[in-house]
């Protein structure tokens, strides 16, 4: 199975990107996420250079909407070059189905698509107390990762904490991508279910996505460096 350490570059400029991607050497190219605040911000320009440098990347959209619409959407995504790209589990089966129909290209080839099971800044209580959903939470995201498999799709996006409990419902090859990643020396900021890079490789982590533990390091390189040893082992 892949194992990466993925960067979201949470800047609010192209200037701020390319100057944090300009600090890593040409043959360290780290996979990176572009989410709705650069998109928003700077268009869609931002992936095509990404990848002109040699980097992969995630394109963090979350979309969530009536399934014809989510297939056009996806139908106008599939022309970016990137390499992941996700929506919300919570449309439904038929919407995630959708997704992936209109994600395929005419030569059969889409990038991995992946669904957002349960936000890792939501607590079991905020998700009984706000959404009304009295299910538990690990039962709610193994619940959210059975459908996305059931529509097609290649894996979620869940906390490390429920990553073993995925594979095991939906296979090994299912891809568990998880944010609430922190150093055991940092912060938790607005993060409420999160591991170390070194505990989310045993729980069965694929994909682990580093933001501020990186990005807000005195040193980001050697930050990213500590990251992939620590989870990879390089």
């Amino acid at each position: 199975m892949p194992h990466d350490v993925i960067i979201p570059l949470d800047f609010p400029s192209a200037k701020e990107v390319f100057d944090f991607l300009a600090l890593f050497p040409a043959q360290e190219k780290p996979y990176i996420k572009t989410g709705m605040e650069l998109i928003y911000a700077e268009g869609f320009d931002i992936v095509r250079r990404a990848k002109e440098l040699g980097h992969k990347v995630f394109l963090d959209l979350k979309l969530h909407d009536i399934p014809n619409t989510v297939k056009r959407a996806f139908a106008s995504l599939s022309r970016c070059d990137v390499d992941l790209i996700n929506l919300h589990a919570a449309g439904g089966i038929e919407m995630m189905r959708a997704a992936a129909e209109g994600l395929t290209r005419p030569d059969g080839t889409r990038p991995l698509l992946i669904a957002v099971t349960q936000l890792t800044s939501t607590s079991e209580e905020r998700m009984r107390r706000e959404l009304l959903i009295n299910a538990g939470m690990e039962e709610t995201v193994l619940h959210y990762a059975q459908n996305a498999k059931a529509a097609g799709l290649d894996g979620v996006v869940c906390s490390p904490l429920e990553a073993a409990k995925v594979k095991a419902a939906c296979g090994n090859d299912f891809l568990t991508v998880t944010p609430g990643i922190r150093f055991s020396d940092s912060e938790s900021d607005d993060q409420s279910r999160i591991a170390t890079p070194a505990n989310a490789r045993s729980m069965g982590c694929d994909y682990i996505v580093v933001g501020r533990p990186i990005i807000a390091a005195a040193d980001p390189l050697a930050a990213y460096r500590r990251c992939v040893a620590e989870f990879i082992g390089k």
